[in-house]
Parts: structure tokens; C-alpha cells; sequence
């Protein structure tokens, strides 16, 4: 018999010493459905706080986020106004972190598109529906649920032997946590991997670069916008990828000469471009480029 179940279930939780509860998730997901053979990973984190509240992030991103940084920041300490982007050459995998905030899991997604930051409240509430089914996973006894979310059908598996009501990206409210989710297409699948307690991550503290320094997501503040408003600045995005970077060249005076800041860009084959023209043309090239080969994201009604 099939019950539903709406969020909240009461959280459950011991914590000692301002400890933190770190799970790991194996993301594994296709990028482009038209290449279905081709299935990337990326491990996530999803750190549950002693005050009730959760971050869920890459463990990737955050550790290649913090060596630009610093190399940002010694390039910015140097004086010279130029900027030589080094690593960040491709589009990092995953570059969301999602925050829920207890008891009734507030949900927030950050993302950034070029240099701006974005900070997009949840408006729904997950709907599960719980079944009989169970199966072991690992080392968890876990039980069925399913829900719609996203413009995805998805599959969970949870287990009540861990007392969290949560989950990686946004899905939580089940009771126990979620061991194991993907969705019906089988393009996304997200499982736990390992868990250890650590200190308060806020002693894991990031570079910081300076507000007035905007370059590619990187420092800068997040900007609270809704769904829909969301969605009107992605498909400004995509209809013209370089748009920001021109206009940043513009109000450096736009003369391809002049010794105002801008950047100094690596081609696929490591050659070294600094003629502004050139630059927007090749980050144009590679942006559209990384939209054909990553048309199948986790959340497509977010970008509809």
C-alpha cells in the first residue's frame, strides 16, 4: 500500500563538539543526450551543521575555486591590471551548491553565470511517495520512494537507520536519509559513498577576491532572484554568451590598446591569446560549444 507523504518529518540529530556530519555522494550523470555513452562523475558533498541546516556542494569545484583564487588574488596583488586566467579554461562540472535550512527546509540553489552570482529560493515543497520496496545499498537497508521534481521522475532510496530527513541537491524530507536517488532516464544517479564528522567548515575558509574584481563566477556577491526571473537571465545568456565580457571591455575604454584591465586567455592547444577581439571570439566559441555537449542538466524546468 502506497502512502504519501508531505514534508516535515521531525530532524533527528545529535551533535558533539560543533562537529559537522559530511556525507559523500558519487554523482554519476550524462552531459549530452545525444552521447549517452559517455557518463561522467564528480564527488559531491553534502555537510549537515549543528544548527539544522545543510550545504551541499563539489568537492571539486570548491578545492579548484580556492587555487584560482589565491592565484587570482596574487595576480591582482601584483598591480600590473591584468588578468591571466590559467585553470579555468573549461566550465567546471558542477558549479551549484545548494543550502536547506531547518525545520522546514528552506531551500536556496546558487549558481553563477559568468561573472554574476545567483541565489534562487525553492518555491515547491518535495512530495514523496513511499513504498514497501526495500533493498540494501552498501552497508543500508534503504526503502522506496518516488516523486516528480524538475521535470524528472525520480527513484530514492532511503534509509531510517540514519536519522536525517535530507538528501543531496534539493530532495530531502523523507524519513532517514537518502542513501541513493536517480532519475527514471537513468541520466543522473546520486550515491552515498562514505561519511565522516569533521570540524566547523567555516574553518576551511576560501580565498577571497575582492567585490569590485568580477571575473567568470568568481567573488562577488550572490543576487536573490526568483525562478522565472532566473530563467529570463539564462536564456539571455545562451542567445548571447559574450555579451558581459563586451561590456566589460567597453567600459575599459574599448580600445584593444589601451593598458585597462582585461584578460589573458589560453586556447585547447595552450597558445596564448590577449587581443580583446580574439578573446571574445574564443569564449563565445567555447561557451556555445559547452552548450551542445551539455544539453541534459538534472533540473530542466529551470532553464525552460
Amino acid at each position: 500500500m502506497k502512502k504519501k507523504y508531505f514534508i516535515l518529518l521531525a530532524f533527528l540529530s545529535v551533535f558533539v563538539n560543533a562537529q559537522i556530519n559530511r556525507f559523500f555522494y558519487e554523482y554519476k550523470f550524462i552531459p549530452d543526450s545525444d552521447n549517452k555513452e559517455e557518463v561522467k562523475k564528480e564527488m559531491m558533498i553534502l555537510d549537515i551543521q549543528k544548527n539544522g541546516s545543510d550545504y551541499y556542494y563539489s568537492h571539486d569545484k570548491f578545492f579548484t575555486d580556492s587555487t584560482s583564487k589565491a592565484d587570482i588574488q596574487k595576480q591582482i596583488s601584483s598591480g600590473n591590471g591584468i588578468i591571466n586566467v590559467k585553470k579555468r579554461v573549461n566550465r567546471p562540472g558542477q558549479i551549484h551548491k545548494v543550502t536547506k535550512d531547518y525545520p522546514d527546509f528552506k531551500t536556496y540553489f546558487f549558481t553563477s553565470i559568468n561573472a554574476d552570482r545567483y541565489k534562487i529560493k525553492e518555491d515547491k515543497k518535495p512530495e514523496w511517495t513511499i513504498f514497501p520496496d526495500t533493498q540494501k545499498i552498501g552497508e543500508y537497508h534503504t526503502q522506496k520512494a518516488v516523486m516528480s521534481y524538475g521535470g524528472r521522475d525520480w527513484i530514492a532510496w532511503f534509509s531510517s537507520d540514519i536519522p536525517f530527513q535530507d538528501g543531496p541537491y534539493k530532495f530531502c524530507g523523507l524519513p532517514g536519509l537518502i542513501v541513493k536517488i536517480e532519475d527514471t532516464t537513468g541520466s543522473h544517479i546520486m550515491t552515498l559513498v562514505g561519511n565522516k564528522m569533521i570540524k566547523n567548515p567555516s574553518e576551511e575558509k576560501e580565498n577571497r577576491i575582492p567585490d569590485n574584481v568580477r571575473i567568470l563566477g568568481l567573488g562577488g556577491k550572490d543576487v536573490e532572484i526568483t525562478k522565472d526571473q532566473y530563467k529570463k537571465v539564462w536564456k539571455a545568456y545562451v542567445n548571447d554568451p559574450a555579451k558581459e565580457m563586451r561590456e566589460m571591455r567597453m567600459k575599459n575604454g574599448g580600445d584593444s590598446n589601451a593598458k585597462a584591465p582585461f584578460l589573458i586567455f589560453r586556447t585547447l592547444d595552450g597558445n596564448e591569446i590577449s587581443d580583446p577581439d580574439k578573446v571574445l571570439k574564443e569564449v563565445e566559441g567555447r561557451i556555445k560549444n559547452w552548450f551542445q555537449k551539455n544539453n541534459n542538466p538534472m533540473e530542466p524546468d529551470l532553464i525552460k
